[in-house]
């Protein structure tokens, strides 16, 4: 891995492994559910392809992960036993951060594809029709290439986080700031308040856009209070 703390303290030997820069969002991405190398980069977006293969090695190396092909010869990646007893070690970090971490520092990291990955991950079909639907998000404050995103929700293959236009009929617009959206999946704000102050703005199926605080999906520690006394 890297460079040795010289001690013997367990916790200074953990920390070789996992504390070397971008260690734990590979570990978050494999906790979620990514297996291949290009949705794990999809979790990780500034994390250029050489790191990534690089930390993948060094999680394998150190017995964390197990990498093996499948029935069409392309690469998996999935925690081992040991990487599984990491995951409440970073579950805490997250909620940790979410309670303690300041709001505005939070919402200054903005990332269009992150936050789509994010979002058609934690997405819940049960509340939309039972039918394919397509819903672009535009955020207005980005440039003309980053502005438009989808979400795909079709019932045979679940959700799908689009970057480019899929070409199907859209059923709701959803156009705000990105910080909006991105304060909304956080829990930090809600739908309901976006809209009665005009930052969010639903065009489209009414009864998508009334259930949208339902289906959307909240980040996993957006249940948790922050910076409680």
């Amino acid at each position: 891995m890297r460079g040795s703390y010289g001690q013997f303290c367990p916790v200074a030997m953990a920390s070789e492994v996992m504390c070397a820069r971008w260690t734990p969002l590979v570990i978050r991405e494999l906790m979620c559910g990514s297996t291949r190398f290009n949705d794990l980069r999809r979790g990780v977006p500034r994390m250029s392809p050489t790191l990534l293969s690089k930390r993948l090695g060094e999680l394998e190396a150190a017995g964390i992960i197990s990498a093996r092909q499948d029935a069409k010869g392309a690469k998996e990646y999935r925690l081992t036993e040991a990487g599984e007893e990491l995951r409440p070690i970073v579950t805490g970090l997250g909620v940790w951060g979410q309670r303690w971490v300041e709001t505005g520092p939070t919402l200054d990291n903005l990332d269009p594809e992150l936050l789509m990955w994010d979002m058609h991950r934690s997405l819940d079909p049960t509340p939309l029709p039972a039918q394919r639907i397509c819903i672009q998000f535009v955020f207005q404050d980005l440039a003309p290439e980053k502005r438009n995103n989808w979400l795909i929700v079709d019932p045979e293959t679940g959700a799908e986080a689009c970057y480019v236009d899929p070409g199907f009929e859209v059923d709701l617009y959803a156009e705000c700031a990105l910080r909006v959206m991105t304060a909304v999946w956080l829990g930090l704000d809600r739908i309901a308040a976006a809209l009665d102050r005009g930052d969010l703005t639903l065009t489209g199926d009414r009864a998508i856009a009334a259930k949208m605080q339902q289906w959307l999906g909240l980040s996993p520690f957006a249940k948790e209070n922050k910076q409680v006394a």
